[in-house]
């Protein structure tokens, strides 16, 4: 299988950060992981590119790289809200038209809202850039309390570590939840967090110790096969079913009904690229009970079946 080029293009001043929130998803090597992905650097003008902080970068490829790109990442974009030059936006909408994914990270979204590809599409950035960048874009529906939107072709992501966030969410839609899993281990991160999660938390002051979720969703993922339900979780965090809501909304941005539903279609879909379980075995052990109700929310959630899924990221 041919790898997957990721170029990322670069402007000055160039955070060094977002860019490696890229580059260490994408352009890591792993031991003990296939490599699936090539990770290249490029800019409007090669050479020596200034950083927002530390020393300067040097990048040695143009807009060229862009033409056989199969990803471009814009890993933020300084000044933010500047004037983009005509050669790189038509590069970008060029490489977008013969179907290379687009994203960007924080104030990249400018970049790509410039470029016209988000133009009656949703898409977030920083949330301290979200009412310039409304202003600026009144075409573009923008949200300022999610974590990252991916519409496929074109994918926008919130402040910096969101960026790896959107990362490990791309390579879980190209290689499967099993292997994003592992480079999210190497990378000693969470496997997953959903694009609709805040930003930040909305209490993030007076927020207590012992209100943490992190106890119940811990206790509630080795459980999944059971009969868990918004009730029980409530009973177990020891507060009303209100309370436990108003948490998950201030902690995870949704509902525990939600989060429940993710964690189990994650379960599943682990099953389906690593066993040869039956449909009907794998929904009863991640507690959605029947393979019709199984497919029925993987097509809803995730747009495909379980058995095309296994076809496509199965062993």
């Amino acid at each position: 299988m041919s790898r997957h080029h990721v170029v990322a293009l670069l402007n000055a001043p160039q955070s060094p950060f977002e860019l490696a929130c890229a580059a260490e998803v994408f352009g890591s090597v792993r031991p003990d992981l296939p490599v699936h992905y090539d990770f290249t650097v490029c800019a409007e003008h090669p050479g020596a590119l200034p950083a927002t902080t530390g020393p300067a970068m040097y990048v040695d490829a143009g807009l060229d790289a862009l033409t056989d790109a199969d990803t471009i990442v814009v890993p933020g974009w300084q000044p933010t809200g500047a004037a983009v030059s005509p050669h790189v936006l038509s590069a970008l909408c060029a490489a977008h038209r013969r179907g290379a994914r687009v994203v960007s990270i924080c104030t990249g979204a400018f970049v790509l809202a410039q470029a016209g590809l988000l133009d009656g599409r949703r898409a977030t950035t920083h949330w301290r850039r979200a009412e310039q960048f409304a202003a600026a874009f009144p075409r573009v529906e923008v949200d300022a309390d999610v974590l990252y939107v991916d519409h496929g072709d074109v994918a926008t992501s919130a402040g910096s570590g969101a960026g790896i966030d959107l990362a490990l969410h791309l390579v879980r839609r190209d290689h499967g939840a099993a292997y994003a899993a592992q480079v999210a281990r190497s990378m000693v991160l969470p496997p997953h967090r959903e694009g609709g999660q805040l930003q930040y938390a909305t209490q993030p002051v007076t927020s207590r110790t012992d209100e943490s979720l992190a106890p119940l969703l811990e206790w509630a993922l080795t459980r999944l096969e059971t009969e868990l339900t918004v009730s029980r979780l409530a009973e177990q965090a020891g507060v009303s079913s209100r309370t436990l809501a108003r948490r998950f909304a201030e902690q995870l941005g949704h509902s525990p009904g939600k989060w429940l539903l993710t964690q189990r279609l994650g379960a599943a879909r682990v099953l389906l690229e690593q066993t040869e379980l039956p449909v009907e075995a794998i929904a009863i052990r991640v507690g959605l009970s029947s393979a019709v109700n199984l497919r029925r929310r993987f097509r809803t959630m995730l747009g495909t079946t379980p058995g095309a899924y296994r076809r496509a990221f199965g062993r």
